[in-house]
């Protein structure tokens, strides 16, 4: 089992920096495929109760994971077993974790793979995301992501939550992604987004020809559908859980089959352009989940994230980069007889 990197994700609070200190050791007595995880207890967990400690103090592990390993009296508090997930914390208490091997736990190992730079600095990173490449560890994508990637990339990632990786584009989505390289650059980088300082904006071919103005923005509120758990939709606050969105869209070019749109995100609700655009009744192409059917050879949304611009949280330099549009969203365009315009 390799080691897990530190932190936790952005926007939660974390282990404290001086006092959460760990280490890993091989465990004879826990059979081969047994390591234990030692720490210690921060002043960011005292008092806590020890299920939420060990959920800050090992956050790259699911909550249901952790209560297993408690449930097995794999946990230590000082030297005992410790199975109740009520009992109390103090910071200088010292935690041991049994660790058995599962995909979850050893998902954050480096993987080599080629990864597209648009800019680097010693503080963060911008890369160009294919299509097709997952960007986070989750059930049936424990390998082979972009934060694999990250960590084989860069030593530098081991030390940051989630390897400097503040936003995420959906599997089958490419384009600009900002990656910090150090943890107070990661933390200044997840304020801008919340304040909406990071500019976004993404292209997208749609179905069904646009009509009414060129520009429209739509703020309907996002949240889990409630007749179909694996998708997004746009929900009434009164009766649904859900979030804020909102969405500006500018019509490019038109064509009888769809339209061919630039898309600005001022919130980054899960799946918002394809469900908004779904919702004004143009379903991105071949975006199965939401209505739209392939064109041509384009088996994936046709969603691409080709700028990204912002103040460097260091620096204080205007940075705008661009990434070019897919040669299979190209093709689709092409056989709308639309153009690329370089937008």
């Amino acid at each position: 089992m390799a080691p897990a990197h530190p932190g936790t994700e952005p926007g939660l609070p974390g282990p404290d920096e001086e006092g959460a200190g760990e280490e890993w050791a091989s465990e004879e007595a826990g059979g081969a495929d047994a390591e234990l995880r030692q720490m210690q207890v921060g002043t960011a967990q005292h008092a806590a109760r020890l299920d939420r400690a060990l959920a800050e103090l090992v956050p790259e592990l699911s909550r249901s994971y952790l209560q297993q390993l408690l449930a097995q009296g794999l946990v230590r508090l000082n030297g005992s077993p410790a199975t109740k997930a009520s009992l109390k914390v103090k910071a200088g208490d010292g935690l041991t974790l049994e660790m058995r091997p599962t995909q979850q736990s050893q998902a954050f190992r480096p993987e080599a793979m080629d990864i597209d730079v648009v800019y680097e600095d010693e503080h963060l990173l911008v890369v160009n995301k294919p299509t097709g490449l997952v960007v986070h560890p989750a059930p049936g994508n424990w390998s082979g992501t972009l934060l694999n990637g990250l960590l084989a990339r860069d030593p530098k990632a081991l030390l940051v939550p989630r390897a400097g990786i503040v936003h995420r584009l959906d599997k089958d989505t490419s384009g600009l992604m900002v990656v910090a390289r150090e943890r107070a650059t990661m933390d200044a980088l997840v304020a801008m987004i919340a304040a909406r300082t990071v500019h976004r904006q993404y292209l997208a071919l749609a179905h069904k020809p646009w009509a009414g103005n060129a520009r429209r923005t739509v703020t309907q509120p996002i949240g889990r559908d409630p007749r179909n758990r694996l998708r997004m939709a746009v929900v009434d606050l009164a009766s649904h859980a859900g979030k804020p969105a909102r969405t500006d869209f500018r019509l490019l070019e038109g064509a009888d089959q769809g339209c061919w749109v630039e898309c600005t995100l001022h919130t980054g609700r899960t799946h918002q352009i394809r469900v908004h655009m779904a919702s004004i009744g143009h379903p991105l192409v071949a975006d199965v989940l939401y209505g739209g059917v392939p064109v041509g050879a384009l088996q994936r949304q046709a969603l691409h994230a080709f700028r990204l611009a912002f103040t460097h949280p260091v620096t204080g330099q205007p940075l705008e980069l661009h990434a070019p549009l897919p040669l299979d969203m190209r093709d689709a365009l092409s056989f709308w007889g639309l153009r690329y315009n370089g937008a």
